[in-house]
């Protein structure tokens, strides 16, 4: 294949024939992009006669939501083909499988995941996963902590630093999550019927001051290896499996910002269903099942990294230091709570939202979603560095829920 290029669909095939083991030869292979998200193009290779299928994933040049004005690295590529290689040796299972890796056109040749669904899309048709805050918080905890300084050589860690330097789609998290939110920029958009509330995030010095702090963790913190976009736009799932996929923004950066990423999003969706269940008993029912999974993101996974810590912890000072983990872990909650506020406030009034909200069809109800968010996002990042407990975390849900 030539230098790089965006493929075509037969172009595509005629790639697909060439990973071994999948198809039989001379399939009748047929292509179909289904790429919806803002930045890559993405094929589903199917063989019909013999129910093999894979998925191709190319980057592009540039962000698609804006188009070629906003030019960005083709390495993203390399960064996501190699975050997801090292998430399946350290989680096994919770990634889908990477069968090649073809530099020069931006591709990876990926496992399909047909039989899972988008978990944003079933949440919002009200669909609980008993098994998403066990398998999510073993694949964070055990990403996290196996690429930290607790739990990796700490001069080979440094390397892998090096390696997953992303400047790129950094500045793109940078700018929409800690900075266009609180200022007038053409990246935000947001309806009229909120102007009154997004002004109020231009002029809350309070709050300006908090994610000031939180932006500058992000900027300078190498705790781990993050997958980068943690949110159930980027988990597939089934009632019995759970699947992480997208980690082309994965960088080394604060733990927190993964946790939060996940808790943020639940939240988002907590917000959303005012509108999408109508019985306000099965609408408290499912509120309830949003909360208790936040409440597990958090426990399951402090459980879980302190048990890695524990049986694997490599640095002597940090292991036999009195309080050090204690510390160390409530820092993390904090952190985990400030970012998730972050996050909920940047898909209300920034440039990308999500479909929990924006697709609620009656204006009144999408707004009052769109400010039940706001508050709570908001809330959880001027309480952030107060926080001793997930506990108060959802109280400060449960309450502006309770406004309404």
């Amino acid at each position: 294949m030539s230098a790089y290029h965006p493929l075509t669909e037969q172009e595509a095939i005629e790639i697909a024939r060439t990973v071994e083991g999948i198809f039989p030869e001379g399939a009748a292979l047929q292509s179909r992009e289904i790429g919806d998200g803002n930045l890559n193009l993405v094929f589903h290779i199917t063989d019909p006669a013999s129910g093999k299928s894979l998925i191709m994933k190319q980057a592009v040049p540039y962000a698609k939501v804006v188009g070629e004005s906003w030019p960005l690295t083709l390495d993203r590529a390399r960064i996501e083909s190699e975050a997801l290689i090292l998430q399946n040796e350290l989680a096994p299972g919770l990634v889908p499988t990477v069968y090649k890796y073809d530099a020069d056109l931006a591709l990876t040749i990926m496992e399909d995941l047909s039989d899972h669904i988008i978990m944003r899309h079933g949440l919002i048709k009200g669909e609980s996963y008993p098994k998403f805050a066990e398998d999510i918080t073993t694949f964070m905890a055990k990403t996290l902590f196996f690429t930290s300084d607790l739990g990796k050589n700490q001069q080979d860690k440094k390397l892998l630093v090096k390696n997953y330097v992303n400047p790129d789609l950094c500045k793109i998290t940078e700018d929409l999550v800690f900075d266009d939110p609180y200022t007038v920029t053409e990246n935000n958009n947001y309806e009229a019927a909120i102007e009154d509330a997004a002004a109020a995030l231009r002029e809350d010095g309070e709050l300006h001051l908090e994610v000031a702090l939180l932006r500058a963790k992000f900027l300078t913190s190498t705790q781990a290896l993050l997958h980068g976009d943690l949110h159930t736009g980027s988990v597939f799932v089934t009632k019995d499996s759970t699947k992480v996929i997208d980690p082309e923004f994965a960088y080394y950066g604060p733990i927190g910002f993964d946790v939060g990423a996940v808790i943020a999003n639940l939240l988002l969706n907590y917000a959303g269903q005012g509108h999408w269940i109508q019985d306000p008993s099965e609408l408290s029912k499912f509120r309830g099942y949003l909360i208790e999974s936040v409440r597990d993101i958090w426990t399951k996974f402090d459980s879980k990294f302190r048990a890695l810590w524990d049986e694997h912890g490599i640095d002597r000072l940090f292991n036999s230091a009195a309080g050090y983990k204690d510390l160390y872990m409530k820092s993390l909650l904090q952190d985990a709570i400030g970012f998730a506020g972050c996050k909920v406030v940047r898909r209300i009034v920034g440039l990308s939202h999500v479909a929990d909200i924006d697709r609620i069809p009656d204006a009144a109800g999408r707004e009052r979603a769109q400010r039940l968010a706001l508050e709570i996002g908001t809330s959880l990042i001027k309480f952030n560095r107060k926080a001793d407990s997930i506990e108060e975390a959802i109280d400060i849900v449960l309450s502006a829920a309770a406004k309404q």
